[in-house]
């Protein structure tokens, strides 16, 4: 099983209110209602089985046009469940069943049918799935908004809430809350219209945010293409890790989906082509923004509300140290950064807050974070000075994506034997994550091709091979520089052997 568990950008520039408003009325909806539909489908899809196995053992027998109609669907949709329901040598799957089927007197069976007829029209005029849920057969307008707020079960709203927020909240923050509310809720319908065109007919309900948020990750892909997702693989009781961009991940997700709803119309209860509809309505509402403008728009306006709230608060918080208020200013600037995470003047002045109050753990807290925010931004002369900083106050270790990211500054700076030294402290701290790997990868290429030391070189590729870390994807890379490591000690063998001859 393949779970998302986060992508690079799990941050944004304001909270995400729309987002985690739809998070709240799609669990208030469901905690509300799920008990009263769990009992309303039990009894209706009770009465539907006995309506079905009258009429198909008893075609002459007359009834309501609503219940006429759901029989000629059934027929149409499920032939051959309803050729099993007319062989009258079919199992028994009731005591109703059983009794039924003993009768011979026409006047006791439409006396039956009559009775269920009028039990069908009560249930379903008064069962929440009936008025809210969306039913191809017989669409309201109403349901095209309440059916993405119902859901079937704890595990079903959990998975799309999940969704939902994992591309929702970036995605409000690039377009504003008024776009993405719109286009959201248009998503719901479009792709509910979807799920109708190819299932006509069909009396089915279609429930749940799914549709939307299906919208949402097709938006995602044409937002943020290049964004690496951090996935989860369960497999034998065992969790693997791994990171994929989105234009990886998101169209194999799709093509899943149009496989799956090509085999039935809604196959294991799920609405593929709902999430299908979702899926290509989202990316068409994510390029329609963007080539009109009306993205760019919205994310100037939000700029600009920030940049006035970001100045007012910064330079209260300047003012409180040089008050000497240093309390007062951490105060300030910890809920500052916690509503805008990626300000580099908040985390600065933090940094600087918690230097003067003697916190040496805090201190290194913010200025990693401000390293982050340095090397994100690309500005890595800023960001090196920033870890120059916490080594001086005692800091020994950075995160291991961060601390590989300053490896490869050094050697950018053609610090090689720094870099080489980073590496390998990095490969030593994280022996189990990936980081370690591609450190001893890069110290193996350092020593090979910059500092003509092959023999060192030869023993980072040696421990990169060896490494508990999953690496098939760098079994090429590994074989590679092994073999560029043993050339290189080539020669300096073959003079040596010269010089004894």
């Amino acid at each position: 099983m393949l779970i998302p568990i986060g992508h690079e950008n799990m941050s944004a520039r304001r909270w995400p209110v729309v987002t985690l408003a739809l998070i709240a009325l799609n669990t208030i909806a469901f905690i509300a209602t799920h008990s009263s539909i769990q009992q309303q489908e039990s009894e209706l899809n009770q009465v539907e089985a006995h309506v079905l196995l009258l009429s198909a053992s008893h075609p002459d027998l007359t009834t309501t046009p609503e219940v006429q109609q759901f029989v000629s669907s059934f027929r149409e949709h499920e032939p051959d469940i309803w050729k099993e329901l007319e062989n009258p040598h079919r199992k028994t799957i009731d005591d109703w069943d059983a009794k039924t089927r003993k009768l011979d007197d026409a006047f006791q069976l439409q006396g039956e049918m009559d009775s269920l007829g009028r039990q069908y029209s009560e249930l379903e005029s008064s069962a929440l799935t009936e008025k809210y849920a969306f039913v191809p057969a017989h669409p309201t307008a109403i349901s095209y908004l309440t059916a993405n707020f119902l859901h079937g079960g704890w595990l079903h709203l959990i998975g799309n809430m999940w969704f939902l927020w994992l591309a929702g909240f970036v995605l409000e923050d690039a377009w504003g809350r008024p776009l993405y509310t719109v286009a959201y809720l248009i998503a719901g319908v479009a792709a509910l219209q979807i799920q109708a065109l190819a299932n006509a007919g069909s009396f089915v309900p279609t429930l749940g945010a799914s549709g939307a948020v299906a919208a949402l990750m097709g938006a995602f892909l044409v937002r943020f293409p290049k964004m690496r997702i951090n996935m989860m693989w369960l497999f034998s009781f065992r969790a693997y890790r791994f990171q994929a961009p989105a234009y990886t991940l998101l169209p194999l997700w799709l093509l899943m989906e149009v496989f799956y709803g090509s085999l039935g119309t809604n196959s294991g209860g799920v609405a593929h082509w709902a999430h299908i509809g979702g899926f290509l309505f989202g990316m068409g509402a994510a390029a329609l923004l963007h080539y009109t403008g009306l993205e760019q728009t919205a994310n100037k306006e939000i700029e600009e509300k920030i940049t006035l709230k970001a100045d007012a608060e910064i330079s209260q918080a300047g003012d409180q140290l040089q008050a000497g208020q240093v309390d007062e200013a951490i105060a300030t600037l910890t809920a500052y950064v916690a509503a805008r995470a990626d300000s580099m003047d908040g985390y600065n002045l933090l940094q600087q807050a918690y230097l003067r109050k003697g916190d040496v753990p805090k201190y290194q807290e913010a200025i990693t974070r401000l390293c982050q925010l340095h090397l994100k931004n690309r500005y890595n002369d800023a960001a090196w000075q920033d870890y120059e900083d916490f080594i001086q106050v005692g800091g020994k270790t950075m995160p291991a994506a961060t601390w590989l990211e300053l490896c490869k500054v050094a050697e950018g700076m053609q610090a090689y034997e720094r870099a080489l030294s980073e590496y390998d402290k990095l490969a030593a701290t994280y022996p189990t994550e990936r980081q370690a790997i591609m450190a001893q990868l890069s110290a193996g290429r350092i020593c090979v091709s910059r500092l003509n030391r092959p023999q060192d070189g030869l023993r980072y590729y040696e421990a990169a091979a060896k490494s508990p870390v999953p690496h098939l994807d760098l079994e090429a890379n590994i074989e590679a520089g092994l073999r560029e490591a043993k050339a290189a000690m080539a020669p300096t063998g073959a003079a040596t052997v010269a010089a004894r001859a």
